[in-house]
């Protein structure tokens, strides 16, 4: 694709990047068969070869509107079309830049600047965003209804934590949403890689990835989030922690990004480059791990389940295949899920900010992964467990939590 940047942006680093990746493009339209919205809604400008147009006309000097910001805004950043694009478009950052630079130039509607705003402050304090969701619970009743539905059933317990005895040590997040939501995922992850020899801690005051405000277009604030986890992880590093094994797949894709995000921080640069090298996603932690851990599986039971792959696990971070190659060899029996690259709608924030448009989105993935009847759904980011459970027909929990149960009853 040829470009011609405006002047106010071409020489900065944001918009040599924004080139680079808009060269890329050939305007094959391959993208547009895997891109949920456009699948959902139909409109070019809602799929991302259009979206790459609006952003290229921004970049370029043309007028923005609303409608530029809308169609943005409507994106998952599932990045299933950079999986699908056979030129290499980078299209999950090029949106990031062209979100930032359309809510620079035109701003938003103080509703929706407040709504934001309160996402972005509430949701990365776990212990806010408690006190908030056990009041929620209490008054069920007198929530709008848009919001009830999100309220958890029941939050599960975390059981007991082993303490650290093994010489492989590994750092888990424990992150903000994941300790009030699953806080079952973390302890049930240490209780596996006990068994396996690895002794796994949370690092205390790392506290949110950065994933919540950075994506939400706060994205100086979302750096500060990154600056602080580095900050809470370099001792580790330090000491020759062996990896940082992410339990949840959406923050696990943000920080294997830390070294992108702050290339251009002196201070940063080197260590996040070194932390997102050392960073493992659990799954392939365990399957490494599994001609060791099979044996220690109770298969007296056949577990019939449905894996939904996160889109943070498959299309950002190319993990396709990884847990359900470790679930098979667990003995699990895993059903056919129909259009398993899907986006199940929930995308961190998305089914806050874009409800009517997520919904849809879960009631489909939901019919696909509940289409063959498993017993259970089985999935990796806590973002797609919660959102997934509020209409799943079948208990829906993380692929660890499950295993771990299995092993205990060994």
């Amino acid at each position: 694709m040829q470009t011609d940047l405006a002047d106010w942006i071409k020489d900065t680093p944001e918009g040599q990047e924004a080139d680079a990746i808009l060269r890329k493009c050939v305007h094959c339209g391959f993208c547009t068969a895997t891109c949920p919205t456009y699948q959902l809604l139909g409109d070019e400008l809602d799929g991302p070869r259009g979206r790459i147009y609006l952003m290229k006309q921004l970049l370029e000097g043309a007028e923005i509107t609303s409608k530029t910001q809308l169609h943005l805004d409507r994106c998952l950043t599932c990045r299933n079309c950079e999986t699908t694009c056979p030129s290499g478009v980078e299209y999950g950052h090029l949106v990031d830049i062209g979100r930032k630079l359309v809510d620079d130039r035109i701003g938003r509607p103080l509703a929706e600047r407040a709504t934001r705003r309160a996402v972005a402050t509430l949701f990365r304090r776990a212990g806010v965003f408690r006190a908030l969701l056990t009041l929620g619970r209490l008054v069920r009743p007198l929530v709008p209804a848009t919001l009830r539905g999100k309220l958890p059933a029941e939050i599960p317990r975390a059981g007991r934590w082993p303490e650290p005895r093994h010489a492989r040590r590994m750092v888990a997040l424990a992150g903000c949403v994941q300790p009030v939501l699953a806080p079952d995922t973390n302890a049930a992850a240490a209780r596996v890689l006990d068994r396996l020899g690895i002794s796994l801690v949370e690092a205390p005051r790392a506290g949110c990835c950065g994933a919540l405000r950075f994506h939400l277009n706060f994205q100086e604030e979302g750096r500060d989030d990154m600056r602080r986890v580095i900050d809470a992880w370099w001792p580790h590093v330090e000491q020759g922690v062996e990896a940082f094994a992410m339990t949840a797949t959406g923050c696990g894709a943000v920080v294997r990004e830390y070294g992108h995000h702050l290339k251009h921080d002196p201070a940063y640069a080197a260590k996040a480059r070194r932390i997102s090298e050392l960073t493992r996603d659990l799954s392939e932690v365990v399957a490494a791990e599994i001609g060791r851990l099979a044996p220690l599986v109770d298969r007296t039971e056949r577990r019939k389940v449905a894996f939904h792959p996160p889109c943070s696990m498959q299309h950002w971070q190319q993990l396709r295949g990884v847990a359900e190659g470790l679930l098979a060899k667990l003995g699990y029996e895993l059903t056919p899920v129909p259009d398993a690259h899907a986006c199940c709608g929930s995308a961190g924030t998305y089914s806050i900010t874009q409800p009517e448009l997520a919904e849809p989105l879960k009631k489909q993935k939901l019919a696909a992964l509940q289409s063959a009847m498993p017993d259970a759904i089985l999935t990796a980011n806590v973002g797609c467990q919660a959102h997934l459970a509020t209409g799943a027909s079948v208990p829906v929990r993380h692929w660890v939590v499950d295993v771990e149960a299995r092993l205990r009853a060994a």
